[in-house]
């Protein structure tokens, strides 16, 4: 009898494991289908990326992590050189490292380089800087066509532009296929001789996505007329690939429309300031030769039972060797770690040396003036610095380049020093035929020091942006929520340090430290 109760309670249980067995491969097989029918992101609601979390919530849980890069680290303060170099131009007064796209819409709002805006028809920038930083963005081209999105100033959609890069930047809301909501790609892919993004290929695709923001560019200025007749100006986001994807390709373009970004304020040199052309330079490196993808090293594969999903946390690959990397190297993750540790090194030995070379450029072109030169004197010297300038941030602009074309870099780099030192010889020329001789450089070994040779008063311009992040800001912030672009959650958890206001007053004024 005993024998048979066993039996029972066996098969009781047996029963009991196959009846879960089942139920787990049904849920899983459930969860399969669900994820692969697509399902559609309202129309009106898709720039909200907390609407695409109900249909991808792997997706979504791991884009919100990208708030763990959250740490401001501020360039400017690890090469006081850069004041120098953009005298005269907005980077001089703020430029940090970048952070996780989480926060690229409060790391734009509350740069210096943006400026203190009291209404929507004021402050230094034109809409165009909101480009790279929002799902709006698309949302208000459709809505009042490419033009009137970029004519006026940055303040202008403040109230408009709230919710940070996500979902619709780079997905479409009824099928979740790869998409790009901005014409100029195309428009540059095209001049470029290459396919459009809709008649590229997925793998290919896995990268322009990224291309979209991280390439280089500048505002090409259109004039045009509203439906009322009116003529206006606008500033569009234009990519200089007409004459190819390269530094040498870019630079002839510029010329070749007569672009300058700014003058130096010290050496009065025209200057071009390099964006972040991290797709340009991919491509010339050995994973773009080879047809990785961006997507296949910053946003691996991840595994979750029956679910194969993008990690979209959009890190270092250094931090997800495991996915990103050992599927293809054979190395240890040591040793690769060693290796890209290694072209970090040498790109920074080349990267200070050509930094100081150019800030030393310019503070001698000024003392030629200074000492009577003329325009013609120094219009050689100031070319020189302008390509050598060129070429230097080209190379580094993109943060990441260093690894993804380690070679290109490292030659760019090496042609900006030696046009630099080019520059130099032809200002002590110039300097001795008025009487100078070993003149040295003022001293611009910390970020006070060159900014005050830059002629900026930090303390003001930080004392200002606080100021309008007292007021205006807020203005934009009620009425977001007012009219629904954004909900309130959406500020929860987001830091609200810059690399200012850590060292405010009680009184709400800046120091510097």
């Amino acid at each position: 009898m005993a024998k048979y109760k066993l039996l029972l309670a066996g098969s009781v249980i047996a029963i009991g494991a196959m009846v879960l067995l089942a139920s787990n491969i049904n849920k899983r097989e459930a969860e399969r289908i669900a994820l692969g029918t697509s399902p559609s992101v309202d129309a009106k609601a898709q720039y909200k990326s907390d609407e695409w979390k109900k249909y991808y919530p792997r997706q979504y849980s791991s884009w919100q992590k990208t708030k763990e890069s959250g740490e401001i680290h501020d360039l400017l303060k690890e090469y006081p050189q850069l004041a120098i170099l953009w005298a005269g131009y907005g980077f001089a007064k703020d430029y940090n490292a970048p952070r996780g796209h989480y926060y690229a819409m409060q790391s734009n709002t509350n740069t210096l380089r943006t400026g203190a805006p009291v209404d929507g028809k004021t402050g230094p920038m034109p809409t165009a800087c909101w480009t790279c930083k929002s799902t709006d963005v698309g949302r208000l081209i459709d809505e009042q066509g490419e033009l009137e999105y970029f004519t006026g100033k940055w303040a202008k959609y403040g109230a408009e532009i709230k919710n940070s890069i996500g979902c619709a930047t780079c997905h479409d809301n009824k099928t979740a296929e790869l998409r790009i909501n901005v014409p100029y790609v195309n428009r540059a892919l095209q001049a470029a001789g290459l396919p459009t993004f809709e008649d590229s290929t997925h793998q290919v695709k896995r990268s322009l996505v990224c291309a979209t923001c991280h390439s280089e560019y500048y505002f090409k200025k259109e004039k045009w007329t509203d439906k009322n007749g009116k003529e206006k100006v606008a500033k569009v986001v234009t990519f200089p690939w007409h004459f190819g994807l390269t530094a040498e390709g870019g630079e002839q373009y510029y010329d070749g429309v007569g672009h300058t970004d700014f003058k130096n304020k010290i050496s009065k040199a025209p200057i071009l300031k390099t964006q972040h052309p991290g797709y340009e330079l991919y491509l010339t490196g050995i994973h773009g030769q080879k047809g990785v993808s961006c997507a296949d090293c910053h946003m691996p594969y991840t595994q979750e039972g029956s679910v194969k999903y993008s990690d979209h946390q959009l890190q270092s690959p250094l931090n997800t060797m495991d996915r990103s990397c050992m599927s293809c190297h054979r190395e240890s993750e040591s040793k690769l770690k060693m290796i890209v540790m290694r072209k970090y090194e040498r790109k920074t030995e080349l990267h200070i040396l050509a930094m100081d070379n150019l800030a030393k450029a310019h503070l001698e072109t000024a003392k030629a003036m200074e000492m009577g030169a003329t325009d013609d004197e120094l219009k050689e010297a100031r070319q020189l610095i302008r390509t050598a300038q060129w070429k230097w941030d080209y190379a580094v602009a993109s943060h990441g380049a260093f690894f993804h074309a380690p070679e290109e870099v490292l030659r760019l780099l090496s042609v900006a020093s030696e046009g630099a030192m080019q520059a130099r010889i032809k200002i002590i020329g110039v300097l001795a035929s008025k009487g100078v001789v070993s003149y040295q450089a003022p001293d611009f070994s910390d970020k006070a020091l060159s900014q005050k040779l830059a002629g900026l008063d930090f303390d003001k311009l930080a004392n200002a942006k606080l100021q309008f992040k007292k007021t205006l800001e807020q203005e934009w912030k009620k009425q977001a929520v007012k009219n629904t672009v954004v909900i309130d959650e959406h500020w929860k958890g987001v830091d609200r340090d810059t690399a200012y206001s850590k060292a405010d007053n009680d009184d709400g004024q800046h120091t510097r430290k």
